[in-house]
């Protein structure tokens, strides 16, 4: 017969072996929550990337694809992979199959196998998304109808803040630096931040971007303000960072002579009226009018695409937080 362990010793190595399972436990939490931690700096960092210098899209970051810091495509990449899992190990992988995807590699330069050859984002491909250079207008008509019933007070907020433009002066308050020879724009959300002076300053506008249901707002790819193009002015085969955006254009002074061709498609503005373009399509805008017509003036707002779902908007809204 094997004596039985004495009780006291028994007692101190049940005492030692649950305290080596405490000890990994700690461990591990603190591994993981470091992990977090280091992708929420990666993710700051994530939406500063969007801002290098380059070309623009309009009224918007400069576009990630053209700023040649794509170079590090497989570098951002990874911040936009270990920023997603942060974002599941919060909340859930549920619905996240589109965003998982697109987090693990997007189209390259070429496009991919899902990317139309004039559809090329720049940052982000979410994949399965319908692809068309315009969107119809019941895709998401609340907001349309909310900004073409907001077209006067719109309106009047430019004038407030409007100026002769003439390029010979220093830049008034609010404007930013042109995009381009004749391209100016002043906006009261930049890169999902808002710009406080500009929209005390267009209350009109701020109240109608604060009753849409789809307005991009948390978001580095949402912007929304007013963009001028001044006769002869052109900006030509630009592309936005992604196709999980729709960009919402309420055409205020539509002279004649201005052309505006996505995909490959021509379209025009009409005072009054709102166009949705899926911007990471090709695009040219011009301004083919005399001095004599005076400058094309629209109000653009990025919404979010009608077919990006609730669940994938908040992981996307997490990944591409603003700048703290």
């Amino acid at each position: 017969m094997v004596p039985p362990w004495p009780l006291p010793l028994a007692s101190s190595a049940l005492t030692l072996f649950l305290g080596a399972l405490t000890s990994l436990f700690l461990w591990y939490c603190y591994r993981l929550g470091s992990q977090d931690m280091q992708a929420l700096g990666d993710g700051g960092r994530v939406g500063g990337v969007s801002g290098g210098p380059g070309r623009c899209s309009e009224a918007g970051r400069p576009s990630p694809r053209s700023s040649g810091e794509l170079g590090d495509g497989p570098r951002m990449e990874g911040l936009v992979s270990r920023r997603l899992r942060a974002y599941a190990r919060r909340y859930s992988w549920a619905g996240m199959g589109r965003v998982r995807r697109a987090a693990q590699g997007g189209p390259g330069p070429e496009g991919g196998p899902e990317v139309l050859g004039i559809q090329r984002p720049g940052l982000l491909f979410l994949p399965d998304l319908p692809s068309a250079p315009f969107v119809p207008r019941d895709a998401q008509r609340h907001d349309v109808e909310l900004l073409e019933s907001s077209f006067p007070a719109i309106l009047r907020d430019f004038g407030a803040v409007s100026w002769d433009f003439s390029g010979t002066t220093p830049l008034p308050r609010g404007w930013s630096p042109p995009l381009a020879p004749g391209c100016y724009q002043l906006l009261l959300y930049q890169a999902g931040r808002c710009q406080p002076s500009n929209c005390r300053r267009c209350p009109g506008a701020y109240r109608a971007l604060r009753g849409l249901r789809s307005f991009m707002s948390a978001n580095t790819f949402g912007n929304a303000g007013f963009s001028v193009l001044l006769p002869g002015a052109r900006l030509e085969n630009r592309c936005g960072p992604t196709n999980a955006r729709v960009r919402c254009h309420l055409g205020l002074k539509i002279p004649p002579g201005c052309e505006l061709v996505v995909g490959g498609e021509p379209q025009c503005w009409a005072e009054g009226h709102c166009l949705l373009v899926d911007d990471s399509f090709l695009h040219t805008v011009a301004h083919n009018g005399s001095p004599e017509d005076g400058p094309r003036v629209v109000f653009i707002v990025d919404l979010w695409h009608p077919n990006v779902a609730g669940a994938e908007r908040q992981a996307l809204d997490f990944v591409f937080a603003p700048d703290p």
